[in-house]
Parts: structure tokens; sequence; C-alpha cells
């Protein structure tokens, strides 16, 4: 090793004609580049389908293009002539599939047939509608107790598909509901809830154009909700200051070019985007927001003793929140040399961040997963409200917290019933409507239904889309989970990982996409509903033509087993299935805000769920928004490493050719990775200090003392723009590294942004 390794080639700018291309080559990639075409122009449109991809929202003066790059390759791929028919199943074994990438396997296609594993020639074989249902409920209704299945949702479930199905589980007698939220933003929603008593972020997308200062807090949106980057760089081009915290320096947050601005594409121009930009380190942010408060009360205190007004919006912290002398006192006990170690920053660049905050008659907070999975990050969101309240900043136009989902309808889930801590009220309410009992303990999240898998107490799994077995930390133990279910069932568009580790008795059940057409028995269009992350619900009606005759929806697949498994005396399920707007009916009986549902959801836009919060009524325990006292963590991960030698600490992202655990393609332009995924990012001097080399491979290996081996073989090192100690790498190949045994505080959120690793150097052939 004995140069060092060479910068890679990047993007000068997200967007521009690299997105354009992009979109071509994923068009016609699909085999289906006409109707794709098509399809995009009814993306995020009053008379189409929500897109399905992130959960952004859309503007009230949309245009005929609200869809990005990303969108593009999502509906391409969903969208795609290739197909998976029982033939391929005949061809290929199970064990044989297990081999191939996340990519190839979803590379083959649609899924065409409802299938059922056979053990004895290890295949996925042909099986009726009928048969499936019958077989399911007669596993699910032989086990012990309801508490022995698992009820998994990934975010892009619709309203009604979500409501179907919790209602079915909790009939069926059990909370077991762990979802994709559990994954990602846990943290956001139990830390505003505390803080503001609604676990929803405040803004609109409005309030994006009216904003003074947006701090973008752990979040990528190049790559993982590309839409905002128009949103944020429409921001500074009014003057707005757009401040970023960010280990990674992303392009996407430096520069965007607009590729429907045809002036800009012709010069080949591209403009800022961030006004600051600073790297903190990984599980940093806490305590940049602490060093920022005290920045901020510093300058206060100052212009107090001067005779001067308060900075602070003293009417609104006496009239709205608790908490602020105990939260003051906390403050006021961290120094700042555990504030500056903790962080990786300089005073000077905390304080310039305060500064960008008591200039701003408007301020925004929005964070994604960078903040939200780490063991702290409760406590991180909470310091970062902590700051906004000061000043006011919630409530008002232009101002207020934002957690930006995943997926297109992660929060849209949880609102219509998938927790698996439900509300009373929410159970009152069912109760009430179904007449029956419905069960109050508490269920199993992820981490639990692993557990619960594992040690035998679970014995039945039902995957609501997604691909549990990648999506999720600790790769090995989770395939051996699912592998030990007596029963498992994935209702899916494609083929994933996941169900190539099937149970005793495993399905296979092909759903419609989003983009697609569900006509009912009377040949009616039906639509279905999502809501994204301004807590605006949106219509979606598929305009292609399924990619096969034996699919069916999500609804009627839930609808089927439900009627198998629990009967119809209480939930017609079957007339449920047919006509949507029945099942939004019950929505509007059963759940707070969908008042009207059926009419709302139909106009232009839809509708907007009333949230408390952004009206200044705190629904908290104190009845006020409400301060946290938290201490710094005793030490981050990072600091830890900092302790012991050869330790970096890794957090797991996406390339810009995936979405979660989709992986469209095989290049991440934007930080110069072409044609593979095996990459592991380090900061140049790190490189050096090992005495890398260009195209140095290296096994990574789990450095948590938890009696686990935990080895990422084979990954090639790529210098980056971070901080020293820290690395970065692609999941779903790195979550083999992160443990189940580590997890946020009351969030219960696998900490994959804070992974402890060491290099190992394989040998050269």
């Amino acid at each position: 090793m004995d140069h060092p390794v060479a910068s890679p080639k990047r993007s000068s700018a997200a967007g521009g004609w690299g997105a354009l291309k992009s979109c071509g080559k994923h068009l016609l990639g699909s085999r289906a580049p006409l109707s794709g075409a098509r399809a995009l122009m009814k993306a995020n449109q009053p008379d189409g389908f929500d897109c399905p991809g992130c959960a952004w929202g859309d503007p009230e003066h949309g245009s005929s293009f609200e869809f990005c790059e990303n969108g593009v390759k999502a509906v391409s791929w969903e969208a795609t002539d290739k197909r998976t028919p029982p033939a391929f199943f005949a061809r290929h074994t199970v064990a044989e599939l297990r081999g191939w990438s996340d990519h190839a396997l979803e590379g083959e296609g649609r899924l065409t047939h409802p299938m059922r594993y056979d053990a004895g020639s290890d295949r996925y074989l042909p099986v009726s509608w009928e048969a499936a249902f019958a077989e399911i409920g007669q596993e699910l209704n032989a086990l012990a107790h309801p508490d022995q299945a698992e009820f998994y949702t990934s975010g892009r479930a619709s309203n009604e598909a979500a409501y179907l199905y919790q209602l079915f589980a909790r009939l069926y007698g059990t909370n077991n509901f762990p979802d994709c939220s559990n994954m990602c933003h846990e943290a956001s929603g139990i830390a505003l809830t505390q803080a503001i008593g609604a676990g929803k972020g405040t803004v609109t997308l409005e309030d994006f154009e009216r904003a003074d200062a947006i701090f973008c807090v752990g979040q990528n949106p190049g790559t993982n909700h590309p839409r905002m980057l128009g949103d944020l760089r429409r921001a500074a081009e009014r003057g707005a200051r757009v401040v970023v915290l960010n280990p990674v320096r992303e392009r996407g947050l430096e520069r965007f070019a607009d590729p429907q601005n045809t002036v800009e594409m012709l010069r080949g121009a591209s403009r800022p985007i961030a006004s600051h930009y600073l790297q903190p380190r990984l599980g940093g942010d806490m305590a940049a927001f602490r060093g920022m408060a005290k920045a901020i009360f510093a300058v206060d205190d100052a212009a107090l003793a001067a005779g001067k007004p308060s900075l602070l919006d003293r009417p609104f912290l006496a009239k709205h929140t608790a908490g602020l002398d105990a939260w003051r006192a906390a403050v006021d006990a961290t120094g700042w040399d555990a504030i500056l170690d903790q962080s990786g920053l300089t005073r000077a660049e905390i304080e310039a961040m305060a500064e960008v905050y008591l200039g701003a008659d408007r301020v925004i907070a929005t964070w994604a997963m960078g903040v939200t999975q780490h063991r702290h990050s409760v406590a991180t969101i909470r310091e970062i409200a902590n700051v906004m309240f000061l000043r006011g900043h919630i409530g008002r136009p232009g101002a207020g917290l934002c957690p930006v989902r995943g997926h297109s309808n992660v929060q849209g889930d949880r609102t219509v019933g998938i927790n698996e801590k439900p509300p009373a009220a929410l159970l009152d309410a069912l109760e009430r409507e179904f007449h029956f009992e419905a069960p109050r303990r508490h269920g199993h999240n992820v981490l639990a239904a692993i557990g619960a898998m594992l040690d035998g107490s679970a014995r039945a799994f039902i995957g609501l889309g997604g691909n549990f077995a990648r999506a999720t930390p600790d790769s090995a133990l989770v395939a051996r989970a699912l592998a030990s279910c007596r029963l498992t069932v994935h209702i899916a568009t494609k083929l994933n990982h996941s169900h190539l580790v099937p149970g005793a008795v495993g399905y296979l059940l092909p759903c419609l996409g989003r983009t697609e057409i569900d006509r009912n028995s009377r040949g009616k269009t039906q639509i279905v509903t999502v809501e994204d992350s301004m807590s605006m619900v949106h219509g979606s009606g598929g305009i292609n033509r399924p990619a096969s005759p034996h699919l069916r929806s999500e609804v009627a697949i839930i609808a089927g087993i439900a009627a198998a498994t629990v009967g119809s005396e209480r939930v017609e399920w079957a007339a449920l299935a047919d006509d949507h707007d029945r099942i939004r009916e019950l929505i509007e009986r059963t759940i707070p805000g969908f008042a009207g549902y059926n009419t709302r959801v139909r106009r232009p836009r839809g509708f907007m769920l009333r949230n408390l919060a952004a009206e200044r009524v705190f629904e908290t325990e104190a009845g006020r928004a409400t301060f946290s006292d938290d201490a710094l963590p005793e030490a981050t991960e990072h600091q830890r490493a900092a302790g012991t030698e050869d330790t970096f600490v890794l957090q797991t992202f996406r390339s810009h050719d995936q979405y979660n655990t989709t992986v469209y393609g095989l290049d991440d332009r934007y930080r110069g990775v072409y044609g593979e995924r095996r990459v592991v990012f380090a900061h140049p001097e790190d490189l050096a200090e090992i005495r890398a080399r260009l195209g140095d491979r290296v096994d990574i290996r789990g450095a948590h003392r938890d009696g686990v081996e935990r080895v990422a073989e084979d990954f090639r090192l790529v210098p980056f723009d971070m901080p020293r100690g820290a690395l970065a790498g692609y999941y779903p190949e790195l979550n083999v590294l992160v443990p189940l045994s580590t997890a946020g505080a009351q969030s219960d959120t696998p900490t994959s942004k804070s992974v402890l690793v060491t290099l190992q150097a394989r040998t050269h052939a």
C-alpha cells in the first residue's frame, strides 16, 4: 500500500444533463419507454397516481412535470415489460436465486402469478388465489396464539390497504405491527409527540416559499427526495439562508441544475444551494444544536445587559412552552470543549449557525435518517425542537419542524392505524364500529419481531410489501429468523431476497403497482390514497394496464386472507375490496380528521389533515410545547472509536441509483462511483494513514462487542470529503454489519448511522 487513492470524478451539480440522461436510460431499460413516459405525465397529478417513490409534498400550483429523476426510476422500474412468470421459477431453485444480487432479482421484472413454495423441489410453484387464501387462513388459525403472527407493512401501502390490514390483524387478535417506520423515523414521531404533542411535522410546502432560513440536518435530498432540491434552490435564490449539517459533502446540497430550466440547461449552469455547509461527526448533531443554543443565549444575554430588547420570543415562551429554565441550566452546564469534541465542528462554525438563526424571522428545521438512526436520536430531535422554540418558530407561516419521510405513504400508514402501540382512542373507535374486543397489549416492532421469530415465539410472518430481510439489520440473523417460521407470506410486485427464505409454508402473492389500473367487478376504476410528509392526503389512480391478468390489488389480497382467517361476519371483506369508497367511509368514522373523505380526496391536490401543533395547540402532558433537558451522550460511537486503535464509525446510506432496498442501477454519479456497489467511502487522510492504493479492497468487520461476528467482504476503498474516522457505504449490502444489539433509546430504531467497524486489507491476487 504505497500510493494514496485517487479522488473519484463526481457530477459538478445535482440534476442537469446527468439527470436527463439517467431518465432516458431507465425508461429505455424498462423496455416500455413510451408507456413509461406517458405514465410520468400523470405522476403526482390530480387525475393520475402518486409517485411510488418519496413522500415529498406536491405544490398547490403544480406543473405538468411534478416528478424527479428518482421518480422516473421508480415509475419505469414498476412499469417495465419484463416479467417473472412461473417458467422462471421452474428454471431456478430458491437456493440458486439466493446467490443473485438485489438488482438482478428485481431486474427480472414483475411477478405474474400467485406462487407457493415447494420444499421438495426448492422451487416456487403456481397456485390458485382461492387455495392460497384458504391455506394461509388455516395456518394462521392453527397458531397457538394470535401474537405468534407478525404483520409487517412497507411505506408504499395505501391508506386503504393499511387500514384493512390493521383491522384484520386486530380482529385476529394482535397488535404485532412491525413496519418500516420502526427503521427510519420512529425517533421523529416519539420526539415530536413529547415536544409538541403531534408526531408529525408542522410545515406545508408553501412554508418553504416564506422561510428566511432552512436548516437541513442529516439528509441528502439529491438522492432521497430530489424534488426538495427545487424548493431549496428557490429559497436560496430569493435570499433565504440554507444551512446544511451533513458529515458527507453531498453534491445535491451544494449545487443544483434544474432540468426543467431550458436556459440553464443550454448554458450548463447551476445554482448554489447551501449558504453554510457544516460536516459534523457521526452522531454529533445534538452537540451542534446544544452549542448553537449556547451561542444564542450568550448573544441574548449580552443584548439584555446592554438594555436592548430580548432576541428571543418571550411572549411565545411564556404562553406556550414549559421547561425552559431546566433546559437553560443544562445548556449552561455543557462546556464548549464537550460540544466541540462531540460535534467535530469549530466554535466559529457553530456561532455562524446561531447568527443565521438569529438573523431570520422565519426558520424551518428539516431532517431525515442521518439524525434518526443513532442511539440518542430522540434526544437530538428534542434538542432541535428546543432551539426552534426559542424564537417561536412553530405555528406560523414560513417556520416549523419538518421530518422528511421516506416512502410515499409511510406517514399515512401510521395515521390509519399501523402502530404496535395503538392509542386507546383508535381501539375504542374500532370496537364501536365493528363490535369486537380489540387487543390492548402492545405488539412487536421490527426488532421485537425479529427476536420473537428467532426464539420461536413468533411462527408466522405476513409482509405487505417491502424487503424485510434486506431492510433490517444483522442480515444473516434476520434471514434465519424468517426461515424458522411455519408460515411466510409476501405481497409484492417483484422478486426480492425476503422471498428466498420461505417458512415451511411460503407464499408469494403478486399485487398491482401504483401505476396500474384497478377495476372492480362493475368495471369502475378504483383509486387509493396516500399522505405525504406535509400531512396532505392525495388520491392516486393508476393508468397502465396491469402487468398480468392474475394480479390483484393489495386491498383485494388482504381482504381475501382476512375472509379466510376471521370470516366475514363483522366485516364484508369482499365488498370493501370491490369498492374502496366504502373503506374510506370506515376510515372517516374511526380515524379523526377524515370527515368528507371521499369528496375531499377527489379535489385537486387532496386535503390537509389538521395538525393542532401547527396552530399552537400542544397536546403534551404539560399542555404546552415542552423543552427537553437531556444531557449530551456521555460518548458517541465516534468518540468511542477515537479511543480505540484502527476502529472507524460506519454509516449506511443509499446510492443515487436506488430507493430503499430497490436498486435501480449500479451508478452513483453524484459520488463518482460507476458500475459497482461494493465500495466504502473514507477520508483521504485516513486512507493515506493506512497506505491504501487505488483499487485496494478490504473486508469490513463489525467491532461491536456482543459476541456476534459480522463481516462484509471485498469492498473497494473510495476517498471522499467526510470527517476523519468515519466511513460510509451502501445498504442493503452493509446491513450485515448493523447489530441488532444496539438501538435508539426510546425509538428502538437500528443504529445504522453509527456502526463500529475495522478494516482488513485483502490479499492482492
